[in-house]
């Protein structure tokens, strides 16, 4: 599966992250309120986001969302943990500016990375923090259904949730 598509469509255009990416990525990430309901609540300090960012570029999936109007940086999104055995990939640590809030570019960032995943896979799994409730409906509003808990390395409690590949007779 290739991780670092590129992806285009009407309201934004994601493309692979690369190193020079971080001042425009990090311009809309140093709005706390971006974090506040998020587990790392100090991601847009420059220090905590620095560490996001390099975990980004290492993940190999990390994509960069533009906005398709007037070519601004608008947030990013990730595919990680690609599995062939059980036909899975997770979407996740995604985040976008305030100004882009309310479901259309969200829904979008996400309709194309499940059109681009669901080449390849029979499910997607996306992972929400318990006190996450915006991204719980985002997640909700795309067709992810929770089904069950897990517990992180950092011993962080998750949601997960799942989407099946309308496609593909698995689920």
């Amino acid at each position: 599966m290739n991780l670092s598509p590129v992806l285009k469509g009407q309201l934004v255009e994601l493309r692979p992250l690369v190193a020079g990416d971080f001042q425009s990525l990090y311009a809309v990430a140093s709005d706390p309120l971006i974090w506040e309901q998020h587990p790392v609540r100090n991601r847009y300090t420059e220090a905590v986001f620095t560490e996001f960012f390099r975990e980004a570029l290492d993940s190999g999936g990390a994509l960069i969302a533009i906005d398709s109007k007037d070519r601004r940086v608008i947030g990013s999104s990730r595919f990680h943990g690609y599995d062939a055995e059980k036909s899975e990939i997770e979407i996740g640590w995604t985040f976008l500016a305030r100004s882009h809030w309310g479901g259309a570019y969200n829904g979008e960032m996400k309709r194309l990375m499940l059109a681009h995943a669901f080449q390849f896979v029979a499910s997607v799994v996306l992972l929400v923090g318990p006190g996450n409730l915006r991204s719980q409906r985002a997640v909700e509003k795309i067709g992810g259904v929770r089904v069950g808990s897990r517990i992180d390395a950092s011993c962080r409690e998750s949601f997960v949730y799942r989407i099946p590949n309308p496609g593909s007779g698995r689920s």
